[in-house]
């Protein structure tokens, strides 16, 4: 058995309980000693079920914005980590850890991997946070052994930027889903048709998008019905305004169901999961809503369209474009109860195929240790 001490390390707890869990399990069951540093938030409750994970806080990561004094705290802070826990290697993830993890490594002499999970709000818009993200991330790039993708597109972006080479970069798609208990359900027949969104309730998620298109089919069709799953992110400067989801919901656009810790029962009685987002690493929700054997409708970005083929389990949209999506709803509207079967069960097929929790665990696995044995 392996006796290696492997270091997660991550913006939230909220990350690790949600995404991570698989690989913690993969690497305990090879011998790994697996300890998580992370802010601790109520998601600690993941220690219930893996009691031989050592976790230790973080005080000074904020996860958005540029704020030098926190920035330099937050680096120092992993200095001192890693030298107390002497890690054989560190898994960063998302863009601070990556950045400041992979500069803590290499003044630590640790091995590291940093695994971006998507570009978000700093690629996403321009200007000076852009550029300085882009100039920490190609430093930064040089203390890791290898940088991990959530899609292939990501990957070449790194690489022509020159943030990264590609024989240290490589893509894996995604953070996996546990297709055993994201699984079909079934429900009483409705004679309603509902679309909807699960995600954070960000402007890059495209969250007006599907209002606009919300309030256009539902002026054309009857029996059609638009739910949002998710919560506000108060931290990130994309998100909407409160007023705003106040008026969604008053003027009968849209049903908020909120925040759910369990989103399987509201998917379940969802006709078609639809993310019109800007950009993507891999998302959970479209692995999520495909193992359950929904239908999607996403963009026509990297992560996104890796998982929707247009017209076999979905459909994909042009990004920002309210009458595309507009078009792809209709399209799902006038299919028959058959033919959005036959789209459930085809992505649940790809979900069990490319995206199974187990399959991206031993994906990392391999590239962990190839790492370790200098490879």
């Amino acid at each position: 058995m392996n006796s290696k001490h492997i270091v997660l390390v991550a913006n939230t707890t909220w990350n690790i309980f949600n995404f991570r869990l698989n690989l913690i399990q993969k690497f305990l069951s090879e011998g790994f000693e697996v300890s998580v540093v992370a802010p601790i938030d109520e998601y600690i409750e993941y220690k219930e079920r893996y009691p031989k994970v050592k976790h230790y806080n973080l005080h000074y990561l904020k996860r958005t914005g540029i704020n030098p004094i926190f920035d330099i705290l937050f680096c120092l802070e992993l200095i001192r980590r890693y030298r107390l826990l002497k890690p054989d290697i560190v898994i960063h993830f998302t863009n601070k850890p990556n950045i400041y993890g992979g500069i803590a490594s290499g003044l630590t002499f640790s091995k590291s991997i940093a695994v971006v999970t998507g570009l978000g709000y700093a690629f996403i818009h321009s200007g000076f946070v852009n550029y300085f993200t882009k100039l920490l991330y190609r430093f930064s790039a040089n203390f890791h052994r290898k940088i991990i993708f959530e899609n292939q597109e990501d990957k070449l972006l790194f690489e022509n930027l020159r943030i990264v080479n590609s024989s240290s970069s490589i893509a894996v798609k995604g953070c996996g889903v546990d297709t055993s208990f994201y699984k079909p359900i079934e429900t009483v027949i409705s004679n309603k048709t509902i679309f909807t969104f699960v995600g954070r309730l960000l402007n890059d998620k495209g969250i007006r998008e599907f209002v606009a298109a919300a309030k256009e089919i539902k002026a054309n069709f009857q029996q059609v019905e638009f739910w949002i799953i998710g919560e506000l992110d108060t931290e990130n400067p994309a998100t909407i305004e409160k007023e705003n989801l106040v008026r969604w919901i008053d003027e009968g656009i849209i049903q908020y169901h909120g925040f759910q810790r369990d989103v399987r029962p509201l998917m379940a009685a969802s006709d078609c999961i639809v993310l019109p987002s800007y950009r993507e690493g891999n998302p959970r929700t479209i692995t999520e809503a495909m193992s359950m054997g929904k239908a999607v409708i996403t963009t026509n970005i990297g992560g996104c369209r890796e998982n929707v083929e247009d017209g076999v389990n979905g459909y994909l949209v042009k990004i920002k474009d309210n009458e595309s999506l507009s078009q792809a709803l209709r399209k799902f509207l006038n299919l028959t109860p058959l033919e959005k079967k036959k789209m459930g069960e085809l992505g649940r097929l790809k979900a069990i195929k490319e995206f199974d929790s187990q399959l991206i665990a031993q994906e990392y696995l391999g590239v962990v240790n190839n790492v370790l044995n200098n490879e």
